[in-house]
């Protein structure tokens, strides 16, 4: 018999895309914790690890998306975000 599963990750969402980038580092963020306990079996963190690069490459790919709208609106030069002390 197969203990119960400790980790936020079914099998059924190791690929599932997240509903936002938010949404995604919230989710990487809880499998860390997880992960970190040392308490999720092999089997688990295994899953919890593969969810973890779909995730983050979910993330890489969104921030990719929003530095390329960005030089977009800037006429392709990348700029400095103004700051409240400017």
């Amino acid at each position: 018999m197969k203990p119960a599963s400790t980790t936020p990750v079914s099998e059924n969402s190791v690929t599932s895309a997240p509903a936002s980038f938010e949404a995604a580092l919230a989710e990487l963020e809880n499998i860390v914790q997880s992960m970190e306990g040392g308490k999720l079996s092999l089997e688990d963190s295994l899953a919890a690890y593969q969810r973890g690069a779909v995730l983050l490459k979910f993330c890489q790919t969104a921030l990719a998306v929003a530095e390329q709208k960005i030089q977009v609106l800037e006429a392709g030069e990348l700029r400095d975000f103004p700051t409240a002390e400017a």
